[in-house]
């Protein structure tokens, strides 16, 4: 039974005690504060970051999605400590939270803080990336491995002869960098693709992603592709690349469909992103966070991904490749973007 469905009854039982006592009473009597109290489920969501573009679409698309539903969410920000992250996730369970929803800063620590709030029967969402060491009741994610392949598919394209490739990865303790790795070198296995140069910023920074490129320049003779890790990173590296008179001569892939990665595609310095549906994820996950406080299960997520703990109900969702070709029709038609915005330096 979900922790909200134990404290309504409790209330519900509270309220008939106060009823039977009070019954010889004719005057109306006020809301109680437990009575008030069941007018709203509770969320607490702590974010990795907010310093790329896309998770401020995330807060915004879930916050309003639930709060349509009823529901009242707490929106914390890491700002990239995860020992920030352990103190918001343990100051949900002191405020009872029904629901807590975590985009991990890393998936590897925070199995104790996860399996106490579970132990207070609160219901725990992974949101994009999937928390490794403990068990939660959902993990929602766009698939980051068939973002991976999508990668690696247009630069086979746009590389048809072969060429030497660059991948510039985000931080290792993001399970979804290791799976978009796998997917893309998946994808170019059987091409005249060869990595020669492949590594792992610590976090997705001008700073890390800036020295990454310079460093991969000066181990190889020749870049021909460039796999990014997202559009942050592939914008870092393309200042680089233009520093050599190299931008628009070097294929460039990144995800997350940032406006700025958008108008490098039109302008033709960037070939491709993976767009995600992060509208229709942040969603999704505000609705089956008020389910699980609801029900304390969520019958329609048939899947499940084994995290080597346990095996979590799993939700995903499939990326689109964007390039020049198909921007208007993924990004500008959908409303994601605005033309004049995507086009701005070109027309």
């Amino acid at each position: 039974m979900s922790k909200k469905r134990v404290r309504m009854l409790c209330v519900l039982l509270s309220a008939v005690f106060v009823f039977a006592a009070g019954c010889a009473k004719t005057e109306p009597q006020e809301k109680t504060t437990a009575e008030s109290a069941l007018q709203k489920t509770q969320i607490g969501i702590t974010f990795d970051t907010f310093v790329l573009e896309r998770w401020l679409k995330d807060r915004d698309v879930f916050v309003a999605t639930a709060q349509k539903m009823g529901a009242e969410v707490n929106v914390q920000n890491a700002n990239g400590d995860v020992e920030k992250q352990k103190e918001q996730i343990n100051r949900f369970v002191q405020d009872k939270v029904d629901v807590i929803v975590v985009i991990p800063v890393d998936c590897y620590e925070l199995g104790e803080e996860v399996e106490n709030a579970r132990n207070h029967g609160i219901e725990v969402i992974s949101y994009d990336r999937m928390i490794q060491n403990a068990k939660t009741d959902l993990y929602i994610t766009v698939d980051s491995e068939k973002v991976g392949e999508e990668m690696g598919r247009i630069m086979v394209e746009k590389l048809p002869e072969g060429g030497n490739v660059v991948m510039i990865c985000g931080p290792e303790m993001d399970t979804n960098c290791m799976w978009l790795a796998h997917g893309f070198e998946t994808a170019i296995a059987d091409s005249n693709l060869k990595v020669v140069y492949k590594t792992h910023v610590e976090a997705w920074t001008s700073e890390y992603g800036t020295q990454a490129m310079r460093e991969a320049l000066s181990q190889t003779d020749q870049i021909d592709g460039l796999m990014c890790g997202n559009d942050g990173l592939a914008g870092f590296a393309i200042q680089v690349l233009s520093e050599q008179q190299l931008a628009g001569k070097v294929v460039v892939t990144g995800q997350d469909a940032d406006l700025e990665a958008c108008q490098r595609i039109v302008e033709g310095t960037q070939a491709m992103t993976g767009f995600k549906p992060i509208g229709e994820l942040a969603r999704m996950a505000a609705e089956f966070a008020v389910q699980l406080a609801d029900k304390g299960t969520i019958k329609s997520v048939k899947d499940t991904r084994d995290n080597q703990v346990a095996e979590i109900p799993y939700y995903g969702l499939d990326p689109i490749a964007v390039t020049r070709e198909n921007m208007d029709e993924v990004i500008v038609d959908s409303g994601f973007h605005l033309r004049d915005e995507v086009y701005l330096n070109v027309e």
